[in-house]
């Protein structure tokens, strides 16, 4: 299989995140595998195709992830056919390019749908990754499985709904990484203005009920085409918890992640999630969870495996991997 992993920039990729667990995974099964920077890809001025300027990404005995990363970043740039590539994997994350450089954040998507269309098979699925890139997303699934909660760029609607619901949390609709998201006690919280303000300043907000439990942290579930993602009876999941004052459980916020057994709360929010995420070709996510709520849904580049390998000393991105080649028919 030829596959391409689609990163903000290769220069900036950080050896143990999720996507080079995923990298070396498939380099290790012996796959052709190449990095791609949002900046990185031409459009053919006189046969259409798409080409990159790619880093190869190859597996050498006992690697280690920073060893493996090194040598990506260190290989000379070789030009690819994006169209002969056999898959293309989306993990860039369009909202850092939306603060940092908004030219970057569309193309993703963009460049996944001309792909696809040419026959690459390409996770997340494009088409629907660009609603799911938003927390609006969420409003698509049953009303049991998440929190009350209301959309808006009016600061008055905001007031009121705090008013009404009482302990809520008001975020904006695009971002990430706890960036912006404010715990609000009611109407008369004496801070409300300020924390309007900061988040509408990124755009819409979204204000969510405050779901019992939420002070302790949330979890953090990876489904695998529809399903919890799993390897040798050991799931994907971990809690998060919050340290100190602070209370998002982010893990770029200093969060830090405990064990989570899988109960029938979390097999619940699956079964009623399931169908829909096979539908719109979510293949790889992540669900943030609260008691018998979702909170959020990371459909673009969801991380978090170098949790799962500390805590259970398991390496489940090689059957991320092995969902990829039956999808594509392509085994090493």
């Amino acid at each position: 299989m030829r596959l391409a992993f689609f990163v903000n920039d290769v220069a900036t990729e950080v050896d143990e995140y999720t996507t080079t667990r995923l990298a070396r995974a498939a380099a290790q099964r012996g796959h052709e595998v190449w990095y791609v920077g949002v900046g990185d890809v031409e459009l053919g001025e006189s046969d259409g195709q798409l080409v990159a300027r790619a880093h190869a990404a190859e597996f050498e005995k006992d690697d280690t992830l920073e060893a493996f990363m090194k040598r990506i970043k260190e290989r000379e740039a070789e030009r690819i056919v994006m169209d002969n590539l056999d898959a293309l994997f989306l993990r860039n994350e369009s909202i850092d390019d939306l603060h940092e450089r908004p030219w970057a954040s569309p193309l993703g998507v963009v460049f996944g749908q001309m792909l696809q269309a040419r026959g690459v098979t390409v996770v997340n699925d494009p088409r629907s990754l660009t609603r799911a890139t938003s927390k609006l997303y969420l409003e698509e699934f049953p009303e049991k499985i998440r929190p009350r909660s209301l959309v808006t760029r009016d600061p008055e609607a905001i007031e009121r709904f705090a008013g009404e619901v009482g302990h809520c949390v008001v975020k904006p609709l695009y971002g990430a990484k706890g960036r912006n998201v404010f715990m609000i006690e009611d109407e008369s919280e004496a801070n409300l203005a300020q924390m309007t303000e900061a988040v509408l300043q990124d755009g819409y907000a979204i204000v969510q009920e405050f779901v019992d439990g939420g002070e302790d942290g949330d979890a953090r579930i990876f489904l695998l085409e529809g399903q919890i993602l799993e390897r040798d009876g050991k799931p994907a999941a971990f809690r998060r918890v919050p340290t100190g004052n602070d209370p998002r459980a982010n893990i770029s916020k200093g969060g830090r992640s405990i064990p989570l057994e899988i109960g029938d709360a979390e097999r619940g929010i699956i079964e009623a999630m399931s169908k829909k995420l096979v539908a719109d070709g979510m293949y790889f996510v992540g669900i943030d969870v609260i008691g018998d709520k979702v909170v959020e849904i990371n459909a673009e580049s969801p991380g978090g495996m170098q949790s799962i390998e500390r805590l259970y000393e398991i390496d489940v991105c090689p059957t991320v991997i092995e969902a990829l080649e039956r999808r594509t028919g392509l085994k090493p």
